[in-house]
């Protein structure tokens, strides 16, 4: 049990056996002085959710910027399905622990990678699950002994732990990034998943050099759109496929030098007349069953499939001996296995920000919708109404 003075009482009462947020219950308020018991299931002042300091002969509280309730909106799913299992719920949310931050999120961002986790592809770790992979917020708490993250700071995280599509939650310090005051939040939380995709794709997955030839489908999407400007950038000729004229102009304008519409031509041809007959060095391919075979067809000698994404469906199944004829490489990479480690997290992030920030990399959050209205956007981003980056604002 630990006294407290110097503060002022809430009506509310504090029940024993219950540790609750201090700034859910007190605030520091001068015109009215009383006595408080805040009882916490531990007597240990490492366990305590707020520091106490000695001033001379007084107790005075220092509060983390933490809401005033430890109820939360968030989306959760409960069972699998279309868009319509995202519920817009209350959920609890409590303390930091050692290691963690709590984060009230300013910006979320939408990838197809939810969609595989809304509708099975991926499996989810429980249910009810809150998806999201990526986001940018204000830390307001940090747990016990933590060093290098304070309240106030604005952070970034991609990958895991799942559960962005929420007002706050609790993450990994580890696993959060410092954003630079040159970037909008939203730009941030749009970039984070896709950016980092693009990166390690480029940069490290298969690494592009000038004089290369690729080809990415869905080159208006999130991660298509950041592959053909940084491939041009890197000094590769980009060769894009997309599914109509509008999303052709702006595959153009990121960088594409052949844009290719797939209802109107053949892609497998007019990559064959584009390379006059030698294939690409690489396909970065995110649409999957109905694309899959035809990119193989694309690849020269000793090229490299990139399979990272399968918005179309899961790809029939190929025997290994058809890889043989040209000795192609085929893969099935992920983000989380090239950022295993803080040190290629904070690389990865730190490349991309710089293209960000120096021009390289145009980000276009054309779609925002309110966190609520989830729904709403996955459904948009399945019938590919989308282009550019989608986010949720809370």
């Amino acid at each position: 049990m630990v006294f407290l003075s110097l503060v002022e009482c809430k009506k509310e009462r504090i029940e024993k056996g219950k540790q609750m947020s201090l700034s859910r219950f007190l605030t520091i308020q001068n015109p009215r002085l009383c006595l408080c018991r805040l009882f916490t299931h531990s007597s240990s002042s490492a366990s305590l959710p707020l520091s106490l300091t000695r001033d001379r002969a007084t107790l005075t509280t220092k509060v983390s910027l933490s809401s005033d309730s430890d109820m939360v909106k968030a989306i959760r799913v409960h069972q699998l399905g279309g868009p319509q299992v995202l519920k817009w719920e209350d959920v609890e949310i409590g303390e930091p622990k050692d290691g963690e931050v709590r984060v009230r999120n300013k910006a979320i961002g939408v990838n197809f990678i939810d969609v595989y986790f809304r509708k099975g592809v991926y499996k989810a770790p429980s249910f009810p699950f809150t998806p999201g992979m990526e986001a940018v917020g204000v830390v307001t708490a940090v747990g016990a002994g933590l060093t290098g993250r304070q309240v106030g700071d604005l952070v970034a995280y991609a990958g895991q732990p799942m559960g962005s599509y929420a007002e706050e939650q609790i993450l990994p310090a580890d696993k959060v990034v410092p954003i630079p005051s040159s970037i909008d939040p939203a730009v941030a939380a749009s970039i984070m998943l896709k950016g980092m995709t693009a990166q390690f794709l480029l940069r490290r997955c298969f690494k592009v050099e000038p004089g290369h030839t690729i080809l990415v489908h869905a080159a208006a999407g999130g991660v298509g759109s950041l592959l053909c400007q940084w491939a041009n950038a890197l000094g590769a000729t980009v060769i894009g496929t997309v599914s109509n004229n509008e999303k052709a102009a702006q595959a153009k304008e990121d960088g594409c030098h052949h844009v290719i519409i797939n209802k109107e031509e053949d892609f497998v041809t007019r990559v064959n007349d584009i390379t006059s007959g030698n294939g690409v060095e690489v396909v970065y391919d995110s649409v999957g069953k109905d694309t899959f075979e035809g990119s193989l067809a694309c690849l020269k000698h000793r090229g490299y499939m990139v399979s990272f994404g399968q918005s179309s469906g899961s790809p029939d199944p190929v025997p290994l001996s058809s890889l043989a004829a040209k000795s192609l490489f085929l893969t099935r990479p992920s983000l989380m296995q090239y950022v295993v480690t803080r040190d290629e997290l904070l690389e990865t992030a730190g490349e991309l920000f710089a293209n960000v920030a120096s021009g390289v990399l145009k980000v276009r959050v054309n779609h925002t919708y309110p966190l609520s209205e989830a729904a709403k956007a996955h459904e948009d981003l399945e019938n590919r109404k989308t282009s550019g980056s989608i986010v949720l604002i809370p």
